[in-house]
C-alpha cells in the first residue's frame, strides 16, 4: 500500500508500505482522505514541530477518514480520533486527556519511537478511536473533523463567547475553523487578521464579520478593543496583537504553536490589565461535536481548496504550504 513517509527536513517520500496487521483491540480502516495539517508541513519543512524533532522516518498524518474494514463498524464510513491517552495519569484522571503526559498521537514525534501516522492506504487503530459518521456527512467534509475539534477546544478554553466580539489572529485552516466554531458558539462578531488577502477571503467564507490586513495599521477594520482573542498564527507578533487589543480583564487563548525556545510577549499587559492568557492544545470530546457540526453545515465545503492524489503528495504539501493558493488540502488515497 502507498504511504507518505517523512525522513527528515525536506525529505518526503511516497513509498510502498506493508499492510498493517491489527493487534489486540485494533481494527483496520481503508483510508480515503487525509488532511495536510500545519504540523505535517513543519515536519516536512523543518524536520520537527515546536520542540518535537524527527529522530526516525515517520508516516505523517492525523486527519484521516475512511471505511472500517473489520470490527463492529465494518463497512461503515468512519472518522479516526488520532489520540490514545493513557487513561491513568493525573491529567487523564482530571478529565484533561488532551494533555495526557503519555498519550500516543498519530503522526507525532513527541515520543520515541515515534507514533506512525495515518497517511497510508490502510490503518490499524484501536477500535475506540473510530467514530461512525452522522447521517448525511460524507467522507470529504468529514476530513475536517480533527482540525475543527482543535478549533472547538480553543473556543471552549476561551469561555463564554456568546454575544461577544472576538479577535482571531491568523487565517490559516485552523484560524478559519476557529471562526466557524465561534459563530456556532454564538459570538456576536468575529474580526480576523492575516497578511494574505486570499487567507482573509477564506476567513470570510468561514463567517468572519471583519477581515483586516495584519500589516496595515491604517486598515479601517481594526477594532478599538475586543472581549476575547484567539491567537492562531503561531507567531509572537500575533500574540502581541491579541494582548494589545483585548479589553482589561479579557481572555487571550494561545492556539498556534509558537517556534521552539523562548518567545517574547508583552507580559506587562498581562499584569496591568489582568488579562487571562490560556493555552489550547489538541482536543478530546470535541471530536464528536465536530462531526455533528460538520453534518449540519455544508458551508464547510468552501474551506477545502484542493484534493490531490496521494502519488502527488509533495505537490499537495507545496500547495498547502502556499496560503496564497489554498486553505485545507486533502490527500486522496483512492486516486
Amino acid at each position: 500500500m502507498l504511504g507518505c513517509v517523512i525522513h527528515g527536513e525536506g525529505d518526503l517520500r511516497v513509498a510502498e508500505l506493508p499492510s498493517p496487521q491489527p493487534g489486540p483491540g485494533q481494527v483496520l480502516v481503508d483510508v480515503r482522505y487525509g488532511g495536510v495539517c500545519g504540523s505535517d508541513l513543519h515536519y516536512w519543512r523543518h524536520g520537527g514541530v515546536g520542540d518535537f524533532r524527527l529522530r526516525e522516518p515517520m508516516v505523517l498524518g492525523h486527519e484521516v477518514v475512511g471505511t472500517a474494514v473489520t470490527g463492529p463498524l465494518a463497512g461503515l464510513p468512519v472518522a479516526v480520533h488520532p489520540a490514545t491517552p493513557c487513561g491513568v495519569c493525573p491529567e487523564c484522571a482530571d478529565g484533561r486527556a488532551n494533555v495526557c503526559r503519555d498519550t500516543r498521537y498519530l503522526g507525532s514525534a513527541a515520543r520515541f519511537p515515534h507514533v506512525q501516522g495515518g497517511f497510508a492506504a490502510r490503518l490499524a487503530v484501536p477500535a475506540g478511536q473510530l467514530r461512525p459518521l452522522p447521517e448525511g456527512l460524507g467522507l470529504r467534509r468529514a476530513a475536517l473533523a480533527e482540525p475543527l475539534s482543535v478549533a472547538l477546544h480553543a473556543v471552549r478554553r476561551a469561555g463564554a463567547v456568546a454575544g461577544k466580539h472576538v479577535l482571531v489572529t491568523g487565517a490559516g485552516p485552523i484560524g478559519c475553523l476557529v471562526v466557524a466554531a465561534l459563530r456556532a458558539a454564538g459570538a456576536a462578531h468575529v474580526t480576523v487578521t492575516d497578511l494574505l488577502p486570499e487567507a482573509l477571503r477564506y476567513a470570510a467564507v468561514a463567517g468572519a464579520g471583519t477581515v483586516v490586513r495584519a500589516d496595515d495599521p491604517a486598515d479601517s477594520g481594526w477594532p478599538a478593543e475586543v472581549d476575547v482573542a484567539i491567537e492562531a498564527s503561531g507567531v509572537a507578533a500575533g500574540l502581541d496583537t491579541c494582548l494589545r487589543l483585548v479589553r482589561r480583564g479579557g481572555v487571550v487563548v494561545q492556539l498556534g504553536m509558537l517556534p521552539p525556545g523562548r518567545s517574547p510577549f508583552a507580559g506587562n499587559l498581562v499584569v496591568s490589565r489582568e488579562i487571562e492568557l490560556r493555552g489550547a492544545f489538541r482536543f478530546d470530546g470535541e471530536f464528536d461535536e465536530a462531526l455533528e457540526l460538520l453534518s449540519r453545515e455544508p458551508a464547510f465545503d468552501g474551506l477545502i481548496s484542493a484534493v490531490v492524489p496521494v502519488r502527488k503528495a509533495e505537490e499537495a504539501f507545496r500547495l498547502a504550504a502556499d496560503r496564497s493558493m489554498s486553505c485545507k488540502v486533502l490527500l486522496d488515497f483512492e486516486s
